[in-house]
C-alpha cells in the first residue's frame, strides 16, 4: 500500500461473465475504475435531482450551484462557437460535469477514473468523432477547407497544410494525456508526501519534523488538487467547444 502506483491499479470488484468475441476477450466484471465511474454518475444525478426538483425563484445554495454550471457551459458554447452552440450545449455540459465528478470523487476515494489512459482516450475519441461528423454533415467535402487558411500563398500552404493536417491529428492525443497526465501526477505527488507523514512521525527527532511539514505540503497540495480537478474538466470542455467551432464556423476560417 505504500506504492504510490497502487492506487492506480485496477481491480475486481465483483466478478461477471467472460466470453469471447470474434476473438476478442470480453471481461463483464465490475472493476473499482467502473465502480468509480458509476459513483460519480449517480452523484451528479442525484445532485441535480435534489437541487432542480423544487426550484424556486429564489434560489437556494444548492439551485444557485447547478444553475450556476449550467450557465457556465451555455456561456462558453455560445461565445466559442457562436449561435449554434446551444446546440452542443447536452454533450459539453454532460463531459464536463462527468470529467468534473470524475476527479472529484477520486478525491475522496481511492481511485480516479481519469488517471487511466482508457477513459481519458475514450473522452477524446469521442469529442474528435463528434467534431468529424459534425465537420462532414455540415459542410462535405468543404471540411477539408479548415486544413487551408485563407489568404496564404500557395508556396506557404506546402508546408502549411501538413502542419494543419498533423495538428487535427494530435488533438486526441494531446486530450487524452493532458487530463491523464494532471490527475495521475496529483495523486502520486499527494500518495508521496502522505508516505512521508507516516515514514517522518515514526521516527521522531528530524522525521519528525519531516512529517509534520509533509503534513502541511499535503494540505497545500490537496487545496490544488481540488483545483486541479475543476480546471481539468473545464479545460477539456473549452477544447471541445473551440474544435467544434473550428467546423462548425469553417466558411469564417
Amino acid at each position: 500500500m505504500a506504492d504510490p502506483l497502487h492506487q492506480f491499479k485496477i481491480e475486481t470488484v465483483v466478478a461477471g461473465p467472460v466470453f469471447q468475441v470474434g476473438g476478442v476477450h470480453v471481461d463483464l466484471s465490475l472493476t473499482n475504475s467502473v465502480l468509480a465511474m458509476l459513483i460519480a454518475v449517480g452523484l451528479t444525478v442525484l445532485f441535480f435531482a435534489l437541487t432542480t426538483a423544487r426550484a424556486s425563484i429564489i434560489p437556494g445554495r444548492g439551485q444557485v450551484m447547478a444553475e450556476g454550471l449550467f450557465g457556465l457551459i451555455d456561456d462558453m458554447t455560445e461565445s466559442i462557437i457562436g449561435h449554434d452552440g446551444r446546440k452542443f450545449l447536452p454533450y459539453v455540459l454532460t463531459l464536463f460535469l462527468f470529467i468534473l465528478s470524475c476527479n472529484l470523487v477520486g478525491m475522496f476515494t481511492y481511485f480516479t477514473a481519469t488517471s487511466q489512459v482508457a477513459v481519458t482516450l475514450t473522452l477524446a475519441a469521442m469529442t474528435i468523432l463528434l467534431v468529424l461528423a459534425v465537420g462532414f454533415i455540415r459542410n462535405g467535402l468543404g471540411f477539408f477547407k479548415m486544413f487551408v487558411p485563407s489568404g496564404v500563398p500557395w508556396y506557404i500552404l506546402i508546408v502549411l497544410v501538413p502542419i494543419e493536417v498533423i495538428a487535427f491529428i494530435m488533438r486526441p492525443v494531446t486530450l487524452t494525456l493532458r487530463l491523464f497526465g494532471n490527475m495521475l501526477g496529483g495523486h502520486i505527488v499527494m500518495k508521496v508526501f502522505a508516505g512521508f507523514i507516516v515514514t517522518g512521525l515514526t521516527l521522531g527527532g528530524l522525521g519528525a519534523l519531516i512529517g509534520f511539514v509533509s503534513m502541511f505540503t499535503i494540505v497545500a497540495l490537496t487545496t490544488l488538487e481540488f483545483l486541479v480537478a475543476y480546471l481539468q474538466a473545464f479545460v477539456f470542455a473549452v477544447l471541445t467547444c473551440v474544435y467544434l467551432s473550428d467546423v462548425v464556423n469553417i466558411g469564417h476560417h
